[in-house]
């Protein structure tokens, strides 16, 4: 990777146990623990920085803003911390991991930020215990790695690892808000939810003013992943110097059309790129990011990144979650056998029937990659309980079973790869995770957590900002744009509202990945795109993990007894 993390709790030998220091831009040590970062934008503002002095030092890697004007966020997060403890953690602001040793602490610890949409992973398999952001590089300090079937099984049924296991039993990841000491997994209190009453659209607007501020300030050529919908236009609104905006998508299709119109409203370039075969074949460029633990499908740009020419790139990624009420259980009503939402709150929601929808899951394609593999198991109680056990593990967080719901969505939130493969290419904003932010999202009620109140919040800084409405939401009303969608996708002679994104199955016809990629696993080329996507991920982490001459998944074979 372009940018990396990675350390030991212990000193420079046992750091070179595993890595040199020519790998890394900088490696700072002491007796008990070493760290080496790799960055070429480290020490520009906003971003990764490092600070040593006679009482310690401190690493941070990715977005970050300290809450005062200094330059340096290592350096004000070390000061902070030796006067004021773990307290000043809840201080700072962005997108990262940071690490902290003092020399009068026999302590050490690398803490993620409050929802970790930045994975640490880490083993103790190597009788000392190893960390890092890239997954591939802890996973090879593993010496014998076994593979994790609950996980994998995970992965293939959801299109994501839940909680803290990844696919490999030896490796595992800081769960949500957390610190990783030399002994233990501390759980931190930032991230717990305390509703209250205020004025939720004033002060969400003031918040999204003043985080899209602080992220103006990054350096260089800037361009922006837009779409049709609410989320990344605010940014196109609020951030003056935007040069370029990139969209994946034929130049006739609707989601292109519509972020073709925003661009020009704010006078940025677009460019769309056609959904060729670059889209989804899940390649080195796009696979590792996935750190075999969510899909890589979700890096809908990674193919075209040789052809992205700025600097800083922004994206709204998370908005929906975290303004919006993704995660939240909806009030549906029946329109002709169809489920349409109203727009309310479900007064009694069943949290693994929710969640099931929101995570990657299709019953009736995991029943058929059951019957062609050779796992053994049951898809539907099996992902029943895993749901049911991650979504518990949450409830002293929160306040309420929709707040619970959304809590697991953030901890486990499938499209993170995303982010994680444009932060290596690119200084990258991620808006959604603005401290401020986050307490707005803590503190407001779900039934307040709705596009309403962030269209609103928007439009007091931007009274423009729907002039052009996303082509499948052509009303303020979400039952009247669930009912104008029903209606046409009914009637002949209506056209349907397009999907925002390309039909992966037909991409994957035209393209013939079938036998180009899953010539030796024809059991499985009747499976939905999205499943074969999936095992083609498998197959690489596998790959990774056990070498590429190593053989295949026996379970990825045909049980012998099913008929296919």
């Amino acid at each position: 990777m372009n940018r990396e993390l990675f350390g030991v709790f212990g000193g420079i030998d046992t750091f070179e146990r595993f890595r040199t220091d020519d790998e890394f831009d900088t490696v700072l040590s002491g007796p008990t623990l070493t760290v080496g970062i790799k960055d070429g934008d480290l020490a520009t503002p906003g971003w990764s920085a490092t600070h040593a002095n006679d009482e310690g030092f401190c690493v941070i890697w990715g977005e970050v803003y300290p809450p005062t004007d200094e330059g340096n966020a290592a350096q004000w997060l070390l000061d902070a911390y030796i006067e004021d403890g773990r307290e000043v953690l809840s201080a700072l602001n962005g997108s990262y991991l940071a690490v902290i040793h003092l020399e009068s602490s026999d302590e050490p610890f690398v803490v993620t930020d409050p929802v970790r949409s930045r994975a640490c992973f880490y083993t103790d398999e190597p009788g000392v215990r190893v960390f890092g952001t890239d997954a591939a590089m802890v996973g090879r300090s593993i010496s014998n790695p076994t593979l994790d079937q609950q996980g994998i099984l995970e992965f293939l049924h959801l299109g994501v690892v839940l909680g803290e296991k990844t696919s490999v039993a030896e490796l595992d990841r800081l769960p949500l808000d957390s610190r990783l000491t030399p002994t233990a997994v501390d759980r931190l209190d930032r991230f717990v939810y305390e509703p209250r009453s205020f004025d939720y659209v004033d002060e969400l607007a003031a918040r999204l003013e003043r985080a899209l501020e602080r992220r103006s300030t990054l350096p260089g050529k800037k361009g922006v992943l837009l779409s049709a919908g609410y989320d990344s236009r605010i940014i196109l609104s609020q951030v003056s110097d935007l040069e370029q905006s990139y969209t994946v998508g034929s130049p006739a299709a609707q989601e292109v059309r519509g972020a073709n119109r925003l661009a020009a409203q704010y006078d940025v370039a677009h460019t769309a790129f056609p959904p060729d075969g670059r889209y989804l074949r899940p390649e080195e460029r796009k696979l590792r990011y996935s750190q075999g633990i969510k899909e890589s499908l979700h890096i809908h740009h990674a193919g075209y990144t040789d052809e992205i020419d700025v600097d800083t790139m922004y994206h709204g990624l998370l908005c929906d979650t975290f303004f919006r009420g993704h995660f939240t259980a909806q009030e549906t009503i029946d329109v002709l056998g169809k489920r349409i939402p109203i727009g309310q709150l479900e007064s009694n929601p069943n949290p693994v029937e929710t969640l099931l929808g929101k995570f990657g899951y299709n019953r009736e394609a995991s029943e058929s990659l059951a019957h062609r593999t050779s796992f053994g198991i049951d898809p539907e109680p099996f992902v029943s309980e895993a749901i049911e056990s991650e979504f518990e593990s949450y409830r002293d967080r929160t306040d309420s079973v929709q707040n619970t719901l959304t809590c697991c969505g953030i901890a486990n939130q499938p499209s993170i790869p995303f982010h994680s493969q444009l932060s290596d290419h690119f200084l990258t904003s991620f808006l959604a995770t603005d401290r401020e932010l986050i307490e707005w999202h803590l503190r407001t009620p779900p039934k307040h957590r709705t596009t309403e109140t962030f269209l609103r919040a928007c439009e007091q800084l931007d009274s423009n900002i729907l002039r052009h409405r996303p082509p499948d939401r052509p009303y303020g009303t979400t039952l009247f744009n669930e009912v104008e969608g029903f209606v046409r996708r009914k009637t002949p002679f209506l056209s349907s509202f397009e999907p925002p994104w390309p039909d992966r199955q037909q991409l994957f016809e035209r393209h013939q990945l079938d036998q180009r990629m899953l010539g030796d696993l024809e059991h499985v080329h009747s499976l939905p795109a999205r499943h074969k996507l999936r095992l083609l991920d498998l197959r690489g982490w596998l790959e990774r993990w056990r070498g590429s001459d190593a053989p295949a998944l026996s379970e990825l074979q045909p049980p012998e007894t099913v008929p296919i």
